[in-house]
């Protein structure tokens, strides 16, 4: 599984620049861009609950080959139509849009497949090592993807995107996935639907989590899509050439590293002060990247922020996930994935008239203020006296800290009938 999504991440991420730099170049306009991103990242928003109830109801290898096939279908679809010419902008958010529909059931399906495939004792590892396959295909996908749009075009590289989804599929028809525990037969309907949010109400760690997750993706990280905006208006750099390609693969080769040293060097540090950290130093690397006008001291920045972006959200990530019993995981890691992923596309709404009417500065600007706010508010909350929560049994009991991450080695807690991010 870390082969076959390693392969298929190079494949996306290299669709993913390629798409920011194909729509800019088509219309001119960061509005429009901002467009592209919602349609490939709003079906999160919208139907991630419902991948994450169908992830803890039918069998999960055959909802993940049904989501990688789609995205194969929808993907190849799109390569065609932008090889055969300029497409209208509608019939592209359209063919982007139903990837994004594949991606919505997928990603809280994988997510919760993860811990299934490995012992709770190595829980961290694993999600660290796939935020690095992730990350390591953020550098090399921008690399490749780059080299590819600037030789072959963009419907060359959305082409290369297609096939790449079939490393996913025969990894699928290889493993053997463990099926799910079912512990309430009486949880069906609309109390499955909504189970995600039964146990981030009760579970006041798991909420933490997940708000400090869509706060952060919706006000922080717009920047990120608006990329290419930001190299051709700020640093004054082509987003078809190969400097554009660089300066995405810094930034996530500075991911890389975020993802790498949570489960290692940084893996005995207590989460919340890693957060808190992470926040921090977010906030000021995002302040200079944002006032820079010259390219070159751009791409040692770029990591800086990488580095500090994806280290918080990893460690969210492994505390989120070691606080969750199997039987709803899938449900509150589509929580997850709309805080992580659906958050953006509403932040790129927001990020693209703002370009337009101000700067890109102005977007980053504010992601800067939020990213300090945040960290406030985390470190105000560690003060906080502690909650009832429900315990598996379904009585009060009382947290132990208020901190927003130090449950890193708790029990999972599984809530009392009814029962209940990426």
């Amino acid at each position: 599984m870390f082969l076959g999504s390693f392969a298929s991440s190079i494949g996306t991420w290299m669709q993913h620049v390629t798409l920011g730099a194909y729509a800019l170049e088509l219309s001119g306009s960061p509005t429009f861009l901002g467009l592209v991103l919602f349609a490939q990242l709003g079906p999160m928003l919208a139907l991630s609950v419902l991948g994450g109830a169908l992830a803890d109801l039918v069998d999960r290898r055959r909802l993940l080959l049904f989501a990688q096939a789609e995205q194969l279908v929808a993907t190849a679809v799109l390569a065609v139509l932008v090889s055969r010419g300029r497409p209208s902008e509608s019939a592209l958010l359209a063919v982007v849009a139903f990837i994004g529909i594949g991606a919505a059931l997928h990603q809280p399906t994988y997510s919760a497949v993860l811990p299934s495939l490995v012992g709770r004792g190595s829980l961290a590892g694993a999600i660290s090592a796939n935020s690095t396959q992730m990350n390591v295909a953020r550098v090399v996908g921008p690399a490749l993807g780059g080299v590819a749009f600037a030789a072959f075009g963009a419907g060359a590289v959305f082409g290369i995107n297609a096939v790449t989804y079939l490393f996913v599929i025969v990894a699928l028809a290889v493993v053997r996935i463990p099926p799910v525990a079912r512990t309430d037969e009486a949880d069906v309907g609309w109390r499955r639907l909504v189970g995600g949010f039964t146990v981030a109400r009760r579970d006041r760690l798991v909420r933490r989590c997940l708000l400090t997750m869509a706060t952060f993706s919706l006000l922080c990280l717009p920047f990120i899509g608006q990329m290419p905006t930001v190299a051709q208006r700020n640093l004054g750099i082509d987003p078809s050439s190969a400097a554009y390609g660089l300066l995405y693969t810094c930034f996530g080769l500075g991911a890389i590293g975020g993802a790498v040293s949570i489960g290692t060097v940084l893996s005995g540090w207590p989460r919340d002060r890693l957060v808190r950290m992470g926040l921090l130093g977010f906030a000021a690397a995002l302040a200079v990247f944002a006032v820079l006008r010259q390219p070159a001291p751009a791409y040692p920045v770029a990591v800086a922020v990488g580095l500090f972006y994806f280290g918080t959200i990893t460690a969210l990530s492994v505390t989120l996930q070691e606080r969750l019993d199997d039987a709803v995981r899938g449900r509150v890691m589509a929580l997850w994935v709309m805080a992580f992923g659906g958050t953006i596309p509403l932040g790129h709404l927001l990020a693209g008239p703002l370009t337009e009417r101000t700067s890109i500065s102005w977007v980053m600007g504010y992601g800067v203020v939020a990213a300090l706010a945040l960290a406030a508010y985390t470190r105000r909350d560690v003060a906080e006296a502690p909650v009832a929560e429900v315990s598996p049994a379904g009585t009060p009991r009382v947290a132990d800290t208020g901190e927003l991450t130090a449950a890193a080695g708790a029990q999972p807690v599984v809530p009392a009938p009814p029962p209940g991010c990426p």
